[in-house]
């Protein structure tokens, strides 16, 4: 279809081309008219026929068809006199440029013309510098030569300057977007044309050419109807509305053309003097206004760029949504409140506020709920502190308070409690009621400490993260020793990325006992640091910190491939039986990496080490925070011949629903019953259900933390199956494993040691 009307389109130039040829050539004037009136009547139904064919819209075509048909009407009228003699030729012109100037502002208003302030002003600039050179080249010497009337003389004095508007519409929509299809270059040929054709006219009208130019003028407006006729048979008229402005040229052209009107005019002016007074008064009242209009325009483009600085400038001190000032102001406030000097009986205080648990809002009600939640606590917190308090927005959920008016740090904990308070009722959302809670940190501001505004804010900051982890919806207030041990975390968290590279974490490994055969069944590795320095860094204190950062997914591919590589090493050396396991521990961050099935098949192909063989042990947290992502994750390790274990069993919430959910074939008593359950009845009856349950659904059972003999007779006795703990043996290095495993072997079955106990098992 495109196709089609593209080469129906160059057939039509082609005709178009003939007919502008045949105008130009013919010697008769009355068949060079006729071929004129022929391209203008032709507009008409080739409009039609394009908006037929759903090219074109309807009310520009009927206004373009129309305009042909006004200045065939209006030539006509003319005939061989002058056009200043015609005076109904005259109007019916004007009729028809405005109608153009109509279709060019609509054109325009959809290529986002409101983003081009000023256009009214530059038009009217164009337009009086037009008149003042009309005026002196073209309607003063026809005045003076023919005597024509007032009102004959303001309508030729009128079209010009409107005839040289269109050709400034015309420059703006060909800047103004830097897609400019076949149609747009068509249209403005049409009315480039059309305006020669006006041009050539007026000129011999003024006495500039003879009245043998008028053949050529004629053809112009042939040439002009037929390329508007083409550029509505274009099937790129439909895209001709695209906008995608480049600014910097669009201003340019612009700039250009208005100050080419100014320039001309003077020229003329100068170049040029007055043939009696009224041509004196005419040319004086013209540069008055044009000189009132150019200043006016200065001025509203003065004004304009002083709005668009000052909105600038808001915009980059305000926050856009909650338009809060940011951190930008807010460190220039700090460093306003630092620079000066204040008495005893005040004390500045910072509160940094973040909302708990923002990103459930966002991901259960869409951004636009968050957003909400986000103004609304805005306003909640500005309606909380005393006037003159600062509230800014940093980002996200994080909004910081500043109040340098309080008198003691009870009144600025006291404001804090109130900050506290808003969030206690429910914030009233498009989609309903929801409940948002904070976590605050406060930092006091010292006249005498030589801190920084960011120093400032980082104080009032960390307070928040310890608030945090003090259970949220609670304040905390800053000292030294935050600072201290965020500083420890973070050089922490430093050498933890590079500990890999430089070899410095190991895996140490703790037997796992048969407690009726008294034989090593398997171990469970467990990750070391120790820094190049000698320092050792606990895994209680590293090991969050890499689930927190995501090093725990390297490091935790690491310790899989290396575990599971030293077992094979083992069983090939003797040091351990064939059958012997390998546990190793999977964290919340590696359950969620889509990739760690991938991860794990790749580690016992490396290594050799048979699927069955491998234990991965993870905690009820991994199932509850996530429970659809921590099941189809474990379904694929299942599916690998992996087995699962659930490590720390009793101390969750959902165990019993866990047991019958997930894909798991061991639990593993956590410690803290098992140190009771030699003592303690309650211990006792808790291990002995765990056992009675663990074995009915066909479940292994491993016991932790086994520190005495009593506990591991009790534990035996009650039917568990595996241990670990202490009495067996330490976590050791992998080279000590041989002897580790030696010395439980001389020692014999631990259940033979149960004479030795006097305690009996209730």
């Amino acid at each position: 279809m495109k196709r089609e009307s593209a080469l129906l389109t160059w057939w039509y130039l082609t005709i178009g081309g003939i007919v502008t040829v045949l105008a130009a050539a013919l010697p008769s004037a009355s068949w060079r008219e006729a071929m004129y009136l022929v391209a203008a009547v032709q507009l008409a139904p080739v409009l039609l026929y394009s908006y037929r064919r759903g090219l074109t819209a309807a009310p520009m075509a009927a206004l373009l068809a129309a305009v042909g048909l006004l200045y065939a009407t209006a030539q006509l009228l003319s005939g061989d006199s002058p056009t200043y003699e015609t005076p109904v030729a005259m109007a019916l012109g004007l009729v028809g440029t405005a109608c153009i100037i109509g279709c060019l502002v609509v054109l325009l208003r959809g290529q986002g013309a409101h983003s081009h302030p000023g256009l009214l002003g530059d038009s009217l600039i164009v337009a009086l510098g037009s008149w003042i050179i009309s005026w002196a080249a073209l309607v003063q010497p026809i005045v003076s030569n023919a005597g024509g009337a007032a009102w004959n003389t303001v309508l030729y004095g009128v079209y010009q300057p409107t005839a040289a508007v269109v050709l400034f519409l015309v420059i703006v929509i060909l800047l103004n977007n830097a897609y400019r299809p076949p149609s747009m270059w068509l249209l403005a040929g049409g009315l480039t044309f059309n305006l020669l054709g006006d041009l050539t006219y007026a000129l011999i009208d003024g006495g500039h050419f003879g009245s043998g130019v008028e053949r050529f003028a004629l053809p112009m407006y042939c040439a002009a109807y037929f390329s508007a006729g083409a550029a509505f048979l274009h099937p790129s008229i439909t895209t001709i509305r695209r906008t995608s402005a480049p600014v910097n040229r669009q201003v340019l052209g612009r700039l250009i053309v208005t100050t080419s009107s100014l320039v001309f005019p003077v020229i003329v002016l100068a170049g040029t003097a007055p043939n009696d007074v009224t041509d004196k008064i005419v040319r004086s009242i013209s540069a008055f206004v044009l000189a009132t209009v150019v200043t006016v325009r200065v001025v509203l483009a003065v004004r304009a760029n002083n709005r668009a600085q000052a909105e600038l400038l808001h915009g980059a001190q305000t926050d856009p949504l909650t338009n809060l000032p940011n951190r930008t102001v807010l460190l220039e406030r700090i460093n306003q409140l630092l620079s000066n000097s204040w008495g005893q009986d005040q004390h500045p205080t910072l509160y940094f506020v973040d909302l708990d648990r923002f990103k459930n809002i966002n991901d259960s009600l869409g951004h636009a709920a968050g957003d909400e939640v986000l103004v609304t606590v805005a306003r909640r917190l500005i309606n909380a502190v005393p006037e003159g308090t600062m509230v800014a927005r940093l980002s996200g959920d994080e909004y910081v308070v500043l109040d340098a008016t309080a008198k003691s740090s009870g009144a600025a904990l006291a404001l804090a409690e109130r900050m506290l308070a808003v969030f206690r009722e429910p914030l009233a959302l498009s989609q309903g009621d929801v409940f948002v809670t904070a976590s605050i940190g406060v930092a006091s501001i010292s006249a005498t400490s030589s801190t920084s505004p960011e120093d400032v804010v980082r104080q009032a900051d960390t307070a928040m993260y310890r608030a945090k982890d003090a259970g949220r919806n609670c304040l905390a207030v800053y000292d030294e020793s935050m600072h201290e041990r965020v500083a420890h975390r973070l050089a922490v968290e430093t050498a933890l990325y590079r500990a890999l590279d430089r070899r410095e974490l190991r895996l140490f490994h703790q037997p796992i006992l048969d407690l009726q055969s008294g034989d090593v069944v398997g171990f469970e590795a467990r990750m070391r640091w120790q820094q190049s320095d000698g320092t050792i860094v606990s895994p209680a204190e590293f090991i969050p910190i890499a689930e927190d950062t995501g090093t725990i997914v390297p490091i935790g591919s690491w310790a899989l491939l290396e575990a599971l590589s030293q077992l094979r090493h083992w069983i090939d050396d003797g040091v351990c039986s064939p059958a012997a396991t390998m546990s190793v521990n999977v964290s919340p961050r590696q359950l969620s990496d889509t990739n760690f099935p991938a991860i794990v098949s790749e580690a016992l192909t490396r290594s050799g080490v048979s699927p069955q063989l491998l234990w991965l042990e993870v905690t009820e947290s991994v199932m509850i925070t996530e429970p659809e992502l921590a099941l189809a994750t474990l379904r694929r390790l299942r599916s690998l011949g992996v087995r699962m274990a659930l490590d720390d069993f009793g101390t969750g919430y959902s165990s019993l629903s866990l047991l019958q959910k997930f894909p798991l074939q061991r639990i593993k008593i956590d410690r803290a019953f098992v140190h009771g359950v030699a003592d303690n009845p309650n211990d006792r009856s808790l291990v002995r259900t765990i056992i009675a349950m663990g074995r009915s659904l066909g479940l292994d059972i491993v016991a932790e933390g086994v520190e005495s003999v009593h506990q591991l007779q009790v534990l035996s006795d009650l039917g568990c199956s595996k241990a670990q703990g202490f009495l067996i043996s330490h976590p050791v290095p992998a080279d000590a494993m041989r002897s580790t495993v030696a010395a439980l072997e001389r020692l014999g079955q631990f259940p033979g040691l149960r004479s030795n106990v006097t305690t009996p098992v209730s």
